[in-house]
């Protein structure tokens, strides 16, 4: 049987005289992946979400011709389809029966919880540390981060220049956010909101957003990222991004990055008759990924 906890697993737990174990107590991240997504729920195997285009700029109308019309039509459509996840330990009747420790013992199922947890933030960081790549595409056919989203105007992007994060390249970031348009080329009122980094660059990202004056400078000039109040909802760790040098920055984009849960964690129980084992499972399924790329801007670094 297949992963099977039997005596041997500990088998200083089957005598006395062990002062204490370690490996298991360490403090855990608190909730990380909540910060990437706009969450929802869902009920069914899959959702869609479906971009709609709006109407073009007026025209002129010289008297006596006719108006000039336009038509509304539908863009792309992001499908999210949801995925289960789950683990799971099974315990012989000896095991559990021989075992002197509960804090061995005890451990296991708060253990699969955090294997659950950690999984989770593994899968929402993903679709940030997998952004830039081409095997990884949205509902426009294109990666998340991307200098060629195809929009009925012609490509738009919303890759940032490859940089390290500095003062000058958040603020590059911020003109960039400014100048977006949607897909018919029309002047959106889009903003920067929070900036998520890896933890190589936590303590840079506070300097710089953080000073009154600008910051590593002689200048007495202000900190204008602070002045104006760029990134309201603050600065952002994530302990799961692979990229020590990239950086991300989310915006007031509707339907942007979005996380669909579509069965909460749930632990069963179970024992078998016939060699009494007993099994422990873990469950969830979900599905995080984005909708309208406009929710997201993002820099590899230099």
């Amino acid at each position: 049987m297949p992963a099977l906890i039997t005596t041997g697993n500990h088998p200083k737990a089957m005598w006395e005289g062990v002062k204490a174990w370690f490996g298991r107590a360490y403090e855990k991240h608190t909730t990380e992946w909540t910060d990437l997504f706009d969450e929802d729920t869902s009920d069914k195997a899959y959702e869609e979400i479906v971009e709609s285009v709006g109407f073009g700029l007026p025209q002129a109308k010289p008297q006596g011709e006719a108006i000039t019309y336009s038509s509304d039509s539908q863009g792309y459509t992001a499908r999210f389809t949801h995925t289960a996840y789950a683990n799971g330990f099974m315990v012989s009747f000896e095991e559990m029966k021989d075992n002197l420790y509960a804090e061995v013992a005890k451990r296991r199922s708060p253990d699969l919880a955090d294997s659950m947890r950690e999984g989770h933030e593994i899968v929402c960081a993903g679709v940030y540390n997998n952004g830039f790549s081409g095997s990884f595409v949205g509902g426009d056919a294109v990666a998340l981060f991307s200098s060629s989203h195809p929009t009925v105007s012609g490509n738009q992007s919303n890759l940032l220049t490859a940089a390290d994060i500095s003062e000058i390249a958040l603020e590059d970031a911020g003109i960039a956010v400014m100048n977006a348009r949607s897909s018919i080329n029309r002047r959106i009122a889009l903003r920067m909101e929070s900036l998520h980094v890896a933890p190589a660059n936590w303590y840079e990202a506070n300097r710089i957003l953080k000073s009154v004056l600008q910051n590593d400078t002689a200048q007495n000039a202000v900190n204008a990222l602070k002045l104006v109040g760029e990134f309201p909802k603050g600065i952002k760790i994530n302990h799961y991004f692979d990229d020590a040098d990239a950086y991300f920055i989310r915006t007031n984009a509707k339907r942007g990055m979005m996380h669909f849960q579509n069965t909460p964690l749930i632990f069963e129980e179970d024992g078998v008759f016939d060699n009494k084992v007993q099994k422990y499972s873990a469950y969830e399924r979900f599905v995080a990924k984005w909708a309208d790329w406009r929710g997201a801007w993002a820099s590899q670094g230099a």
